[in-house]
């Protein structure tokens, strides 16, 4: 019997192209089967993105090995394992040179791809972890649960039978590090500071993200510090809510929507009487600024647009002040000579630079070393059973590159990221408005070198 002829694919969108909830045929299944075979032919042929996770080397393994090269042949279970081992870096797409973004032809956003197929098995509610996702898609809701146990949870969380409990009930893995929840919340301390202005106005509103909010209000507060070190008109704003990211990985697009409507609203009058929104987390600002103005619809599309024009990372917002007479390099102390420094992926994907780093090469005599891999946390990935070891081998050379950095002090835009590091590499590193933050003070670092009055910094440590 003659060997049947492979099916020729074209690299060119087909009639089943939409990276658009709004539209009906990203609905479409049969449209998105057909998206699906004709991306995993070009990258396929491609293959520029093997390293950054598994999706790819599944991909290509299973093309290469079971089907003699026939990307037709893959069946729909092949086709959900790789969806299934994409934790949304985004790496592959600031790799690749075929995307939307480039103005290429064949459209091509992996990423995307990925979030569509997730929204269509939520809405079918075929997604196999139902009660992990209800816990882990509203950060604001388990924040609100967990300080209303009066610091229960955060114990709970390290008792080992019930971290037992929770891996074999929700699917969180019982090794995971995860983070503590604060008492008091950053808006709290925000409002006993003085710092809810009425009205709007001011240079930039503050969107702390649900992870300062809840988790780590410290990072709000220095970065508060830092703003008004550099004479920055500021305001903070009630009642934002979590950016949305944890429901869109697991493809909840209607909570995604829900959250962002009510961050517009805070937001926007600030926004229209000219403010930056300065996110501190950049899975946030990347949220604000690249995926709300795709995601959402009608009226709340169009306010997105303007939202994302205003939004700035911190670090990027004070790296444009730097020619102004009121850029503060007035630095009492220092973290050291060497800070090591990594770049998170969701700030590479905004490709805006590392502003951070370029702050803390203000302070003098420091000279921060970047490296550039994937930490392999990636949102609540890291958190998963099926994710934490895999987290790790993802995340390896980010911690061999921190640690061969040799320095004192490490830093990293992204929380999560710090994290991670913690747990595998044994260092927490420092958000840059945190370094920032504490060399504006006399005392600021415990151990690593004072600066002298003219600057430079004295060896010996306390």
């Amino acid at each position: 019997m003659a060997e049947e002829a492979k099916k020729q694919i074209s690299y060119l969108p087909t009639d089943g192209l939409s990276y658009d909830p709004s539209e009906a045929k990203y609905w479409d299944e049969d449209a998105l089967d057909e998206e699906v075979e004709r991306v995993f032919e070009v990258c396929h042929g491609c293959r520029m993105c093997f390293k950054y996770c598994d999706s790819f080397p599944i991909l290509f393994g299973a093309i290469d090995e079971k089907y003699d090269g026939d990307v037709a042949k893959l069946t729909p279970l092949d086709k959900q394992r790789v969806m299934d081992a994409c934790f949304q870096c985004k790496l592959c797409e600031v790799q690749c040179p075929y995307t939307p973004r480039d103005g290429h032809e064949f459209q091509l956003d992996f990423p995307k791809l990925v979030h569509r197929y997730d929204a269509i098995r939520h809405r079918k509610r075929e997604h196999p972890h139902k009660l992990r996702l209800k816990l882990l898609e509203d950060p604001d809701r388990a924040s609100a649960m967990a300080r209303a146990s009066f610091g229960l949870a955060n114990v709970m969380n390290r008792v080992g039978i019930h971290r037992w409990f929770m891996e074999k009930l929700v699917g969180i893995d019982r090794r995971k590090l995860l983070p503590g929840f604060a008492r008091t919340t950053f808006e709290a301390w925000a409002e006993g500071a003085g710092l809810m202005k009425d009205g709007v106005g001011g240079e930039a509103v503050i969107f702390q993200t649900c992870y300062v909010q809840g988790n780590d209000p410290q990072i709000g507060m220095d970065t508060v510090e830092v703003l008004e070190k550099n004479s920055v008109d500021f305001r903070c704003e009630k009642g934002l809510e979590c950016c949305g990211m944890p429901a869109w990985e697991s493809g909840h697009l209607e909570l995604l929507r829900e959250k962002a409507r009510v961050n517009l609203d805070r937001l926007m009058p600030h926004v229209e009487a000219g403010a930056k929104v300065l996110a501190l987390n950049p899975t946030c600002s990347m949220m604000l600024r690249r995926e709300y103005p795709e995601l959402l619809e009608g009226q709340d599309r169009e306010r997105a647009k303007k939202l994302a024009e205003a939004v700035a990372d911190p670090s990027e917002f004070l790296w444009a002040l730097r020619e102004e007479p009121r850029f503060n390099t007035d630095f009492k102390s220092s973290p050291g000579d060497r800070v090591a420094y990594h770049a998170p992926c969701h700030l590479r994907a905004q490709g805006i630079g590392f502003k951070g780093r370029d702050l803390i090469r203000k302070i003098p005599g420091v000279v921060p070393s970047t490296v550039m891999e994937c930490c392999g946390h990636d949102g609540t990935h890291a958190m998963t059973v099926e994710g934490f070891e895999y987290s790790i081998r993802v995340g390896q050379k980010a911690f061999d590159g921190m640690k061969e950095a040799d320095a004192e002090i490490w830093a990293t835009d992204c929380p999560l990221a710090a994290i991670q590091f913690q747990q595998h590499a044994g260092v927490k590193p420092m958000h840059p408005m945190s370094i920032l933050a504490r060399a504006y003070r006399e005392d600021g670092f415990a151990a690593p070198k004072a600066l002298s009055p003219g600057g430079s910094s004295e060896g010996g440590s306390e």
